[in-house]
């Protein structure tokens, strides 16, 4: 039963970091592809790369701003859970 409550503990906390390490991401390109939306919608230009070009830019910035911390928070996770292995097969 001490098993399955620490799975489900993991579990819970990977989903976590998983949304912790994605949101830095996602967020800015949800609100950049909203914006360039928007100014197509007004002016009625319909050019597809018009769309992905900022997206990317939007995507790479925030990873050359936040994939440091990333790396940081996904191998804190990592090295915690190897840390864990031992009072598992206790």
């Amino acid at each position: 039963m001490e098993n399955a409550d620490f799975f489900m503990g993991l579990a819970q906390q990977a989903l976590w970091i998983t949304a912790l390490a994605a949101a830095p991401i996602l967020i800015p390109a949800l609100v950049a592809g909203v914006v360039i939306g928007m100014v197509q919608a007004a002016t009625s230009i319909n050019e597809q790369t018009l769309a992905f070009i900022p997206k990317i830019i939007v995507v790479g910035a925030m990873l050359v701003l936040f994939g440091g911390s990333i790396m940081v928070l996904i191998a804190d996770f990592t090295r915690e859970i190897f840390e864990r292995i031992p009072d598992l097969l206790q």
